[in-house]
């Protein structure tokens, strides 16, 4: 119980570092009529976010990893502050682009050392739970961080949100510094020895089912305030709950998710979840004009959706135990990659064709994400019978 108060203390500073990920989804118009730029272009906001993500975080968190742990989070969260000032000052689009850039390594960097030192910090076979008290408060984020903002953005300034993290922030830096302990670093695994893995091909199309499902997600969520909007013609104030609705169902697939690969196995669930994931975004697109059935579609879509991401976790350890850190950190860049990918892709279907058919398209991403599921279970299995046959 001693150190418990300090695995929640990261996981609020972890739904800190969420908001400023997650939020933007939630207030694209707002960004976009303020700097003068379309909905489309407002989008690669998301893109430069993620693509930064992926390639930034593996890459310093590699250069630091000796570096005491605590003044590493500290470091991150400097930099943290750093990228929402430049968000609250910002006078235009370059700016804001360069300030998402800050704010997703400095996140990537802080929630890979906040799981680290939550493992070190909790009690003997605790480890597990305290990995996910830290990423529920990462979690919260969608739920509650993205329908708060919109209703800040939507009564003040969109601007406000960024001005109370920023001070958050600060405040968390002083808490951290008080709370968690100093912590020595591991030896550095070179990003060449981390990609390696990528050699197995029952790693890497596992990994592809991780790109294509997060891919279609991506190509609705981005533009998905506008799309209520202007498609569904949503209130104001009924885009803010279906955001928390969205968020609260999030949540419930994520258990589900992870209770499913227990429960009904691994395959049953990763191929349910896509196919049902699927089907809900073509209802999406084929009934968008109705508030009545959007909501729930909305609730649906955000329940098989996120369903998929712990089963995916468990399939990817289980097909690399030795190396169940790294495999996991190149799962985390593989979705930041595929989130990129669908805000680009997204935002070329808005100008492009109409705001309309992002659902369609979005579709089409998962179902795509379904071939590899097959192939990568097929893999599996052939490797489980020759395991079977050697032995």
């Amino acid at each position: 119980m001693r150190n418990s108060w300090k695995i929640y203390v990261l996981a609020i500073v972890s739904f800190l570092v969420g908001t400023s990920e997650f939020v933007i989804a939630g207030i694209l118009d707002m960004v976009a009529s303020d700097i003068g730029v379309s909905v489309a272009a407002a989008g690669q906001l998301i893109s430069v976010y993620s693509l930064a993500y992926a390639i930034g975080t593996p890459i310093l968190i590699a250069l630091t990893a000796r570096m005491d742990r605590r003044k590493l989070m500290l470091a991150a969260l400097a930099l943290f502050f750093a990228g929402n000032v430049i968000t609250v000052t910002t006078t235009g689009f370059a700016m804001l682009f360069g300030a998402r850039i800050i704010l997703a390594i400095s996140t990537g960097v802080f929630m890979v050392v906040a799981l680290t030192v939550s493992t070190k910090i909790a009690h003997p076979g605790k480890q597990g739970s305290a990995i996910a008290t830290v990423l529920l408060g990462f979690n919260l984020a969608l739920i509650l961080g993205v329908p708060l903002g919109r209703i800040i953005a939507g009564t003040y300034d969109w601007k406000l949100i960024f001005t109370g993290i920023g001070v958050l922030s600060l405040i968390a830096m002083f808490v951290l510094l008080l709370a968690i302990p100093k912590a020595q670093g591991d030896a550095p695994v070179p990003i060449r020895e981390q990609l390696s893995l990528l050699k197995s091909p029952r790693i890497s199309v596992a990994l592809s089912i991780s790109f294509f499902w997060i891919f279609g997600y991506t190509i609705l969520y981005t533009y998905i305030s506008p799309f209520l909007l202007t498609i569904t013609g949503m209130s104001e104030q009924m885009v803010s709950i279906a955001l928390f609705a969205f968020g609260l169902a999030s949540l419930l697939g994520s258990q589900v998710g992870g209770y499913g690969a227990d429960k009904w196995g691994i395959p049953r669930t990763i191929i349910g979840g896509l196919l049902f994931h699927t089907g809900v975004l073509f209802l999406l697109a084929a009934f968008p004009h109705s508030s009545i059935l959007v909501l729930p579609l909305l609730m649906l879509w955000a329940f098989f959706a996120w369903s998929t991401g712990p089963v995916q976790q468990v399939f990817l350890i289980g097909m690399a135990p030795e190396a169940s850190g790294i495999v996991l950190s190149l799962n985390t860049s593989i979705v930041q990659l595929g989130m990129a990918a669908g805000a680009v892709i997204g935002g070329i279907i808005v100008e492009g064709m109409s705001l309309a058919a992002v659902g369609w398209l979005g579709g089409v991403g998962v179902a795509i994400a379904l071939i590899p599921a097959m192939l990568a279970l097929s893999l599996r299995s052939r490797a489980a019978a020759e395991t079977q046959k050697l032995s």
